[in-house]
């Protein structure tokens, strides 16, 4: 159901209390036996609030000496680069973090041109720097930043070498170690005091953001989108890349405008999305509506999330549904990278469009299908297994045309400036392009819906196998494999998939709510799509007792 202020801005008594934010994130001590309050990795990090005691000083001195201790056992001595957005968490969280990291004796870079360090900025600078150093002097980094979660909410991320986010079984190690520094009342913590930090400036600064814009010409067309003469519109969403749009435009003589640089904790100017909440969401429609407005002043427009790690695509039809733009993204860049290797697939996510598996079956390539969470990617891109990785929640990244990597963590900026160079190139924008491949492979109907979860189905999730299933047929059509492994790696994915040739459903259970998303898909139409979600709502009830 959506709120009735979904797209409306919030009146001044509704915005969030950002003085009661930060003075909670000091003086609010989590309860280690509260499982709710411990830390937590997820698909992206530990996320939280510090009203709710989820996200506190104490959460990140912890996991901060948690990073600190793995490094050293892992016998890893190089740089560690931080990145921030603008949520009003990250700056404390980011000082926080620099206290113990210096006290650690780890060598740091942040940002010298901007307070805010884009998420997929880090991946890139990280991959950089360890295309020459190896072994223990390689870089790794951190990226304080909760993504397009509500203003309250503070998160944090830690990308090893590779440049992508950790893995599940470096996380885990992350989380126990935090939670046992958390249940001693973190004196193993080791920790620079504030004024010393001050003092000795341990951080060392870099243009990371120049450098990741220099090098966009190994990724992107630049000049084919300088010479179009495109009116193309950014907006940053109150985000990290308030610095970054117009340096790109400068750069490469592109005529682009950020149409706003607002930076404020509270995102009192981003419309509210539609549940009522303010969320910095490129993919919702709700959240872009005051871009979408602008639509008729450019050929095409753009929008990132707080920490640019999701795009958002606005053309003279309006807002792209991330799917049907990341099947554009795979066409083109499999029909112009040319000196990408033959071999080089497709990723996608369980709960992506099968209009990818179209697309790679059309072009020759191997569709690779992972759990939900982009660190599945990671090891993908690095050996050039695959050419792109894509979520239906607008994240991606793809190789430089030289088939090596470019960033192994969704990258925003990279995925806006795509939708530029198709444009530039094809002489109509994504939207129009995906028609086309409708007109060859049929148009899906896609919806996510969330279903309540009672506790004890939680636990029963995991226990779903392909026997769960007590039937033959979905929809009126034959199912043709049920899932709960992801095909390309054998990985969980959480819960369960089950396929037709026309259509699909997957359900999961939410990390952080008590309730079942499900995911359908109809090549057949928007009323199979219903039957189909329907009866997977049926089904799981069955299969869950």
């Amino acid at each position: 159901m959506v709120s009735p202020l979904a797209g409306t801005l919030s009146e001044p008594n509704q915005l969030p209390d950002i003085a009661a934010l930060l003075k909670a994130y000091t003086e609010n001590t989590p309860d280690p036996s509260d499982p709710g309050q411990k830390v937590s990795f997820g698909t992206s990090g530990h996320r939280g609030s510090s009203i709710r005691s989820t996200f506190n000083e104490a959460h990140i001195l912890a996991i901060t000496q948690a990073v600190c201790d793995i490094r050293r056992e892992n016998g890893l001595n190089g740089p560690m680069f931080i990145g921030k957005d603008t949520h009003a968490l990250s700056e404390p969280a980011a000082q926080t973090a620099l206290e113990v990291l210096a006290a650690n004796g780890v060598s740091v870079y942040v940002e010298e041109t901007s307070p805010f360090t884009p998420t997929p900025v880090i991946s890139h600078a990280i991959l950089s720097y360890n295309r020459t150093a190896t072994g223990s002097a390689r870089a790794d980094g951190i990226i304080i930043t909760p993504s397009h979660n509500p203003p309250l909410d503070g998160g944090f991320k830690y990308n090893p070498p590779m440049g992508g986010p950790a893995p599940s079984n470096l996380t885990s190690v992350i989380e126990q170690r935090a939670n046992e520094l958390l249940a001693d009342g973190n004196r193993g913590v080791w920790r620079l005091s504030k004024s010393r930090l001050n003092a000795e400036r341990p951080a060392r600064t870099k243009d990371f953001i120049g450098d990741y814009i220099k090098d966009l010409a190994s990724v992107i067309d630049m000049d084919a989108i300088a010479g179009s003469g495109l009116r193309i519109g950014a907006d940053p969403l109150g985000g990290s890349t308030v610095d970054v749009w117009g340096r790109i435009a400068e750069t490469y003589h592109i005529p682009l405008q950020v149409v706003s640089r607002q930076v404020d904790p509270t995102f009192r100017f981003i419309p509210r999305d539609h549940d009522g909440k303010i969320r910095m969401d490129c993919s919702s429609p709700y959240a872009m509506s005051g871009l979408i407005k602008l639509k008729e002043q450019f050929d095409l427009a753009f929008a990132c999330d707080p920490d640019a790690d999701r795009h958002g695509i606005v053309t003279p039809d309006g807002l792209m549904n991330p799917n049907h733009y990341l099947s554009t993204v795979a066409w083109h860049l499999f029909t112009s990278r040319t000196a990408w290797n033959a071999r080089a697939g497709i990723g996608k996510t369980i709960v992506t469009s099968s209009m990818l598996d179209r697309v790679a079956e059309s072009l020759g390539r191997t569709l690779y299908e992972v759990p939900v969470g982009f660190k599945w990617f990671v090891s993908y891109l690095i050996s050039g297994l695959c050419g792109m990785g894509c979520e239906e929640s607008a994240g991606a990244s793809f190789l430089r045309f030289d088939g090596t990597p470019w960033s192994t963590d969704k990258d925003g900026p990279l995925l806006c400036l795509l939708a530029a160079e198709m444009t530039a190139k094809h002489g109509k924008h994504p939207s129009l392009l995906y028609k086309d491949l409708t007109d060859r492979f049929g148009a899906p109907a896609y919806s996510r819906a969330d279903s309540p979860l009672a506790p004890e189905k939680r636990a029963r999730f995991a226990a779903l196998t392909e026997s769960s299933l007590k039937t033959d047929t979905l929809a009126g059509n034959p199912i043709t494999s049920v899932l709960t492994k992801a095909p390309a790696n054998g990985e969980s994915i959480g819960g369960i998939k089950v396929c037709t040739a026309e259509g699909w459903f997957a359900a999961r259970p939410s990390g952080t709510e008590p309730i079942c998303k499900v995911y359908t898909e109809s090549f057949l139409g928007e009323e199979h799509r219903k039957q189909i979600e329907t009866e997977a709502v049926a089904l799981l009830n069955a299969m869950l007792g």
